[in-house]
């Protein structure tokens, strides 16, 4: 049975990909969470008692802990979802962005490279069948585009936030590691991911909690600033795909081929709660907002057959259905540090 460290597994897309390969049954799944505030064993409560699944609580850049699970475990293969990933936060505090973002690859780097005895020799290089380091990535590393056009796995890393910047470091990192010393690596980027369980700074579960108390949604500059959207559950579809069949050494886009606005799903939430748009709220623009983004995953579909199977109109529904069913869940982490961050944020 492969072995699977999966770091942060305790977050939003890292515990749906964990639910994923527990229930498949072909996996021993390490999760390596240090719970920050977006970390929530709640998330994993389906499958905290399976025979196959162990939950570690620390951080990736402890290298001790690394070089134990590694041994302990025969540790085959790495998925790395743990970052800091919110924008907001990342103008206000960097440095923790860097810390974890680039120096935890790091440091995971390093120790897989120690304990798959990696040969630097290319000439002799031969890569141990189920061995893979998946980089867990984001289209934010592409920077903006303008008004046409799609980011492929050509386009060149050009980030305009520091929580961009640093996945992008991170990356670069991973593939320069790869091409050193031998790591076999995938980095997988994706566009914005929505479902249950997201924490709800970002923007779909911040509406629907807010529109569900009826205080104002707050919304940046006119609203008008494009993302792609992808369910998390086709995100982490393509994200095992990946790491059973991606050819070593590519980046893999991963792409919902659904643009909208921020604006247009604000008030599409509004409507499937019944609420009034007068509960809109514009507020200062971030500094450096990116105005477009948006991805080719022709790649992704072509290779390895992968296609994401939710319709927005229905993936969306479905996520406000889900947090109507679970205010219990929202009430234990909307408060606290939480609301200190949302008034310093929003005002």
């Amino acid at each position: 049975m492969r072995t699977v460290l999966v770091t942060g597994g305790a977050g939003f897309i890292g515990s749906c990909f964990v639910r994923k390969l527990a229930g498949s049954g072909l996996y021993r799944i390490i999760n390596l969470d240090l719970l920050t505030y977006a970390g929530n064993l709640d998330n994993l409560k389906s499958v905290e008692k399976h025979p196959n699944y162990h939950f570690v609580k620390g951080d990736i850049g402890d290298r001790l802990l690394l070089d134990r699970l590694f041994a302990e475990y025969e540790i085959d293969s790495v998925v790395n979802f743990a970052a800091e990933s919110h924008v907001d936060r990342s103008i206000e505090d960097p440095a923790s962005f860097i810390r974890t973002n680039v120096m935890g690859t790091q440091a995971l780097l390093d120790t897989a490279i120690k304990n798959w005895k990696l040969c630097t020799d290319k000439s002799s290089r031969a890569y141990r069948p189920g061995v893979k380091f998946l980089q867990v990535s984001t289209d934010e590393v592409y920077g903006a585009l303008g008004p046409t056009g799609l980011f492929t796995e050509e386009s060149p890393p050009a980030p305009n936030s520091p929580y961009s910047a640093s996945k992008a470091a991170a990356d670069l990192l991973a593939r320069a590691y790869a091409h050193t010393y031998g790591i076999p690596l995938n980095i997988t980027r994706c566009s914005n991911n929505y479902g249950p369980y997201q924490f709800p700074e970002k923007l779909i579960p911040l509406m629907i909690n807010n529109s569900l108390h009826n205080t104002p949604l707050p919304v940046y500059g006119d609203g008008l600033q494009i993302r792609d959207w992808l369910h998390v559950e086709d995100h982490c579809n393509a994200i095992a795909e990946v790491l059973e069949r991606g050819r070593v050494g590519e980046i893999y886009n991963i792409g919902g081929n659904c643009e909208r606005a921020n604006l247009d799903i604000v008030k599409t939430i509004l409507r499937i709660l019944d609420k009034p748009e007068s509960l809109i709220s514009h507020v200062k623009d971030r500094p450096g907002h990116d105005r477009r983004y948006a991805i080719d995953n022709t790649k992704i579909t072509t290779e390895l057959e992968w296609r994401p199977a939710y319709t927005f109109d229905a993936g969306l529904r479905d996520t406000v259905e889900w947090y109507l069913d679970n205010t219990a869940w929202l009430e234990r982490i909307t408060s606290g540090e939480y609301m200190d961050y949302y008034g310093k944020t929003y005002g």
